[in-house]
This record gives C-alpha cells, structure tokens and sequence, in this order.
C-alpha cells in the first residue's frame, strides 16, 4: 500500500491547515488509518486514528478538541483537519495504515502496529 499525503505548509499560531492522505488501494478491507508527527530528536507520536468501518476515532491528549480525522472510504482517503495550530505542532505528520487489526485491542497508539506509512508532510506553525 503507498500513501501519499498532501497538505502541510505553514501557517500562524490559532490558523488551520487539513492533510489528506491517499492510500494506493480501496481502504474498504482496511482496518484502521491514523496519523503520527515527528520532530527533529523526538520519538514518533500519535496524533489521531480512525477505525474505517465504523468511524470509530481516537486522538491524543494535545490535540484533542482541536484536530479532527475524518475518511472518505470512496475516495481512498483519510482528511486531518488542523484547527487552533499551536508552534507545538510542527513537526512532519506521517499518514499510517493497519490493514489487519494488529491495531484493535487499544493498540492505535503504539507506531509499531502499522504496517504502512506515508513519506511525511511538513507542518510548521509559528508564534
């Protein structure tokens, strides 16, 4: 599965930004997509995830309230929308697929329970 995400930029402190990412194949037979953010240094850490099939969604304490995940099973895509951007949030935003479940179970946060991951786009927001 390759999955190309889209876009990331720039933007100001309280402005928005949306991501989408494109998966190769129907995402109908997927489990679960997601997204991580990387920073120079850092460990990969969760942002979002969303179980396909039932629209089921998670996010991580920091973003919670101001990013949303959203799909569009029809186009093979997954959207994050990006609201109330903190300088907190840069970093390059990875799009992540788990095809068979190794997510379920509470897992959606572990980076290790995806088997297929996008190059990355960069999200810079400033003061």
């Amino acid at each position: 599965v390759q999955l190309e995400e889209s876009g990331g930029g720039w933007a100001q402190a309280g402005g928005s930004l949306r991501l989408s990412c494109v998966a190769s194949e129907r995402t109908w037979n997927m489990y679960a997509m997601g997204w991580f953010r990387q920073v120079p240094g850092k460990e990969r850490e969760f942002v979002s995830s969303i179980i396909l099939s039932v629209n089921k969604t998670w996010y991580a304490d920091s973003v919670e309230g101001r990013f949303t995940i959203s799909r569009d099973t029809a186009k093979n895509t997954v959207h994050l929308q990006l609201n109330s951007l903190r300088p907190e949030d840069t970093a390059v935003y990875y799009c992540v697929v788990d095809p068979s479940m190794r997510t379920a179970g509470g897992h959606y946060a572990l980076p290790n329970y995806y088997d297929y991951w996008g190059q990355g786009t960069q999200v810079t927001v400033s003061s």
